[in-house]
Parts: structure tokens; sequence; C-alpha cells
């Protein structure tokens, strides 16, 4: 354990110290004088070291794959200016014994690459030169100076681009600080790379002048203390010369190519030649090139021999690529692996659907898309109808058969918890009692899954009968469609959210900003939000109107309310949207009220227990609940809207008591009423003084009225 220890630690500290010690190198290069095999040595790993990045740069996909690029081309440039001091060096001293004098590598360049002709060689250096420095190191410094401008110019947009979506909740801290320093990265990325343009442009213009350094010196080295002719001279110290500078200057242009094609570089999933080939791999392509080179091969002056079979091979080519691209289209995709049966995913123990309709094997063909799915183009419009009523986006209703259920049979869930359950038959209508039957027909008898109204299973041919008999007769999509459309209404609550909470939000900064943005600060947080929205809709309050919700929160965001509190204080300002929502705004509103002794007593024992969530004692509650059904059940028979008038100190408590058995009947306070709006009284509970305790200890005493 501790040998590996210490050998991982010398390693760290050998590549820690392997750059200091490259560069003492590249020193020693220029001051100590060199063996001429020291000197091949180092141009061959010159020549290396520039093919390495070079493929570097052509394998990464963005720039950023290659930050360090500026720092190695300038360690590159070092490493070369370094060998050509020395080389110069070799050149001068030992050039008079021969080509071969300054090492193998130069001999090479000046005798089998310019074939022994030195002047054929300075034209060589000198084409090369102008490529290198005219035509790439110019084109990539003036593309590094304009990514570089535009990258700076850019930067302070980005950067709160990246705020803006952290404050919205897309990135999380981590994600945004990664993306801080990806940018901040870049914008240093093309500084630099605008810099180092500058180091390959002063590489090609010293390598010039180190050639004429050298030649000039030579000859004078060669003539006047060696003793040579000047055309021993000219063809030894030339020769060498021309070797050295292309030696240098072949690694010069392949790092001028690398950085060239990293400042061009456009972010892409693929490396460059893989974008290059993503590119010109359609087949159209190749067939207009062949066609072209085809017309231009049948000008009487053109060298057919050659522009035909270049045309033959762009059509083979497309051809080829037309030919794979069906092949890939014919073949199927792969099937997928066997489910492993001891593997358990997250899908066999939950359900993100928020909405479930679960059928029977008999219910099928009502979602069968080949007997046109009755049901899903129902379901359908209960969610765009259902979304624009509650003022959110109704999730989508998973629908799926499940053989545990009878035949027949269907279920409703709603965030996991099912709410509805019934029995359809799909190849019969069923005949709703509408109380004002004419006759009556043969049927099945049953209860409506929605209203729980008397109705019967007949059969479609007696559909007409029973339409002319008084009968409401519906079909069974209907049926499960007018169940489902219920249950998401009144299990709305359920299905709103945080997300949901968020995109109301995000609706109210489009169109109302200033609104928006004084919400925040009032100490609504969104889970505040959330719960306030998710109390409305429990009591059937949309939120379609969020604004005027919006503006009731703010008005009382210095009020310092309990979340209850605040419900209750929310009701009474958007007092108008609840009343229209009970009838239209021209009629009355029709209530129930209570007697005073009621309220009275109703108002004692939310006083005796505040905060509790059933204030009320069980012999009174199951009272009142009686007393209540007595007055409200006429009016639900007749269809009729009103609502439960009752005070603000008992409201809230006295809605949760009739929802559990009336879910229908909407409770009110007399503050939520606007002062313009006519109320016509339909019933009283309690006209006689009930005597009924508050709790088991309490003494019934007389009470000054309480509204």
């Amino acid at each position: 354990m501790t040998a590996g220890l210490n050998l991982r630690s010398i390693a760290a500290i050998a590549g820690a110290a392997a750059l200091p010690v490259a560069m003492l190198v590249v020193v020693a290069l220029m001051v100590i004088p060199v063996s001429p095999l020291v000197l091949d040595i180092s141009f061959v790993l010159n020549i290396m070291i520039s093919l390495a990045i070079l493929m570097v740069a052509l394998q990464a996909s963005k720039p950023l794959d290659f930050s360090a690029f500026p720092t190695v081309l300038l360690l590159a440039t070092l490493f070369r200016l370094a060998l050509n001091v020395a080389s110069t060096r070799v050149v001068l001293v030992r050039g008079h014994e021969g080509t071969h004098a300054a090492g193998n590598v130069i001999e090479a360049f000046g005798q089998v690459l310019i074939g022994g002709d030195y002047v054929v060689g300075l034209f060589v250096f000198v084409v090369l030169l102008i490529i290198n420095l005219v035509v790439i190191t110019k084109g990539a410094g003036r593309v590094s100076e304009v990514s570089a401008r535009f990258t700076l110019d850019a930067l302070p947009g980005k950067q709160m681009a990246i705020d803006a979506d952290l404050n919205a909740g897309l990135l999380t801290p981590e994600e945004a600080k990664a993306r801080r320093q990806e940018v901040a990265t870049e914008a240093d990325f093309y500084g630099s790379m605008d810099g180092a343009s500058k180091f390959v442009k002063g590489d090609a213009i010293a390598g010039l002048l180190i050639l004429f350094v050298n030649i000039i010196g030579g000859l004078i080295l060669g003539v006047f203390t060696h003793g040579l002719s000047f055309s021993e001279a000219g063809g030894t110290y030339v020769t060498l010369a021309i070797g050295d500078a292309l030696v240098a200057q072949i690694p010069a242009l392949l790092l001028s190519i690398a950085a060239a094609a990293i400042v061009t570089r456009v972010a892409s999933p693929f490396d460059l030649s893989g974008q290059i080939g993503s590119q010109f791999a359609s087949p159209a392509i190749w067939m207009a090139v062949g066609g072209i080179l085809f017309i231009l091969g049948l000008v009487p002056a053109m060298p057919q021999m050659l522009i035909l079979p270049a045309a033959a091979l762009s059509f083979t080519i497309g051809w080829q690529m037309k030919r794979a691209a069906a092949a890939a289209a014919a073949v199927p995709p792969p099937a997928p692996p066997a489910p492993d049966p001891h593997l358990i995913e997250w899908s066999d123990v939950s359900d993100a659907s928020a909405c479930q309709l679960e059928i029977g094997y008999a219910l099928v063909a009502l979602v069968d898309d080949r007997k046109g799915a009755p049901l899903m183009g129902r379901i359908t419009g209960i969610r765009k109808q259902l979304s624009k009523e509650l003022g959110f986006i109704v999730p989508p209703v998973k629908v799926s058969d499940d053989l545990s259920l009878p035949g027949n049979a269907y279920r409703i869930a709603i965030a996991g918890v099912i709410v509805g359950e019934d029995e359809v038959y799909p190849h019969e209508m069923l005949a709703l009692d509408s109380g004002d039957l004419v006759t009556k027909v043969a049927g099945r008898p049953c209860k409506d899954p929605t209203f729980g109204l008397d109705a019967l299973w007949i059969p479609k041919a007696s559909q007409n009968d029973a339409i002319a008999a008084g009968y409401t007769v519906v079909d069974p999509a209907t049926v499960v469609a007018t169940h489902l459309n219920n249950s998401v209404i009144a299990s709305a609550h359920e299905l709103f959210g945080i997300d949901d909470t968020q995109a109301l939000i995000d609706n109210l900064k489009a169109h109302y900003p200033q609104l928006a943005q004084n919400l925040s600060p009032g100490g609504y947080t969104l889970p505040r939000v959330a719960a306030l929205c998710k109390a409305l809709l429990v009591e059937r309050i949309p939120l379609r109107d969020f604004r005027k919700i919006a503006e009731a929160m703010v008005a009382l965001s210095a009020q310092q309310l309990t979340d209850s509190d605040l419900v209750e204080a929310v009701r009474q300002r958007i007092g108008a949207l609840i009343v229209q929502t009970i009838v239209p705004s021209r009629m009355p509103l029709p209530v129930v009220t209570f007697s005073p002794e009621i309220e009275v007593l109703l108002n004692q024992a939310v006083r005796a227990n505040p905060g509790a969530e059933w204030p009320f004692e069980h012999g009174m509650a199951m009272k009142i609940v009686e007393q209540i059904g007595e007055a409200v059940e006429p009016l639900l028979l007749q269809t009729r809207s009103f609502a439960l008038v009752a005070s603000p100190i008992c409201r809230s408590a006295l809605s949760r008591l009739v929802r559990a058995t009336f879910p229908d009947v909407a409770v009110i306070s007399y503050l939520e009423i606007p002062a313009n709006k006519a109320t016509e009284i339909v019933a009283t509970i309690g006209a006689e003084r009930p005597r009924l305790a508050l709790g088991p200890d309490a003494q019934m005493e007389d009470q000054p009225h309480e509204y």
C-alpha cells in the first residue's frame, strides 16, 4: 500500500515538473551547442508534436474541447525557434564539412525534397512561406480577432440569460455555475487565440530572416574563413539553410492549419471529419456534380478521358448513397430487449399519470380507433373545456384496460385515489328518469353514475320509444365522459400543483409584470401561492382570473395573515368572481340563511375551538347537516342555483362540514356578496331554536345575535 502511494506521488511530482523542465530544455537549445544527433531527434520530435496538435484540433467537437491550444501553440513555437537557433549554430560552425554536417534530417530535406537544387528549394520555401503567412495565418488571425470581439460583446447578455434561467428554476445553482464558467472560458479562449495568431505570424517571418542569416553567414564563413570557393560555399551553405528552413516551415504550416481549424470550428456533436462527412452525404449533391461534369465533358476542347470518368464517379457515389439511405429506411428498428423478470423499475411501482381511467375488456370498443373511439374524442373535449373553466391545464387522462375489472366496469382515479367507478353497457343506452314521464319503458333499473338519478339500461332499439315516453337517453361513452368530467371538477385541487402555480405566475409576468413582481416580495412563496389556489379549487372557485386573486394577495401582503385567514380574506376581495360562478350577473342570488340562534351557536363553536379542523361537537354537526339537508334537497331536486350564506367567522368550518354531504352546495359569507348584488332568501335553516350543545361540558346561554 505504501509503495503504491509512493509511486503515485512520484508520478504526480514528475508530471508537475515536466513543463518547467521542457522550458529549460528549450532555453538550453538556444544557448548550448548540441550535436547533430540531438538536433535530428529534436527535429523529428518537433514534427511529431505538430502532427499531434493538428490531430487534436481536427478531432475537437467545439473550440473549447482544445482550450489549451493558445498555450500549446506558444510552447510549440518557442521549441521550433529554439531548434532554429541551434540548427543555425550547427550550420554556420560545421557547414564547411558538407551537407551531412548539420544532421540527417536537414540533409534529407535539403537533398531529397528539393532534389539538390538549392534554387528550386529557395522558391519552394518562398511558396510555403506565402501560403502560411499570407493565406492561412492571416485568415486565422482575422477570424480570431472577430470571434474575440463578438464573444466579449455577447458576454453580458449570456450572463444575464443564465441568471434569468436560474431565477426561473430552469437551472440548478450547480448548472448555472458550470455555464458561467464555460462562458468565461470561451471569452478567455478567443481572446487568447487573437494574440496567439501573432505568434504564428511572427514565427513565419522569423523563418524567412533566419534563412537569409544562414545563407549570408554561410557564404561569408565559407569563403573567407574556410577557404571555399563561392560556388562551393553556395552549394553547401544554401542547401543546408534551405533544408533547415523547410524542416522548421513544415511544422509551422501544420500548426497554422490547426489554428485555422480551431478558430473556424462550429460547435457540433461530431468531430470535423464527421461534421463535413454528414453535410456532404446527400445523394442530390453528387448527382448534381456528376451532371455538371458530364455536360462539361461533352465540350470538344475538354479532356473527356479525365472529366467523364469523374462524372461517372460522382454518379456512382450519389447512387450508392441513395441506395444506402433506402436500405437503412427499410431496415426495421431493432426489437427492444426482452425485459428481465428480476428487474424492478420505477414504472413498476409508480405512475406519473394524474388522471386515470381504467376500463373492463367489454368497454375496449369505446376507445378502439377502428370503431371511431367515441370515448377518446369526448375526453379530449372535456380536457379543453375544463382547462378553460378551471384556469389551468388539466393533465392528460391515461386510459388503460384492466383485466381485474368486470367486463363492463370502469374506474376513475385522480392522483392515485379512486374517485368513481360503475358499470356501463356498450351495446345499450342509459334512459334517465326526467320526473315527468308519459309512460314507462322496460329496462334494467340502475342509478346514474354521476348524479345518482333513477335510470334504466335499455336496448338501442328502444331509444326512440324512451325519448317519446319522456326519458333523457344518453349513450355509454357520454355516461363515462360525464362521470369523468364531474370527478375532475370535484378533484381539481388534487390535479393542481407547484408546476401549475409557476405556469400561472409566468403567464402573469407576461401580461402584468408589475403585479407579478410585487407578488413575490410580499412573502408569498411558490408553495404558499399553490396552497391558496388549491384551497380555492376545493370549493370549486376557478383560477381563470388569476390576476384578481394576485391583486388581492398583494393588497393583503402587509397584514401577515395565516394561510387559513389569507384564504378567507382573498375570498372576500374576489366575492364578485365567486358569486358569478353561482348565478349570472343579471339574476339575483338565491341564498339559504341560518336563523340567528343557529348562527350564534356556529360562531361560538368556532371561537371555542380556534384553528380546529372540525370545531363542531358531533351531535351538533349531525343536527346541522340534517337541517341543511331538509332546506337544500328540494332546491337540488329542482336543479336551482343557490348559495348557503353564513357568518365569516364560521364559513370555512361550515363549508368543510357541508361539503362532506352536499359537495355541490356553495358556502359563502356575507362579506363575499358584492354590495350591488341583489339577493333572494329561498330558505332559512333553524326557524325554531334547537337545543344543541357546544360540547360535552358546555351550557347553552342566551347570546346576542352575531352576523
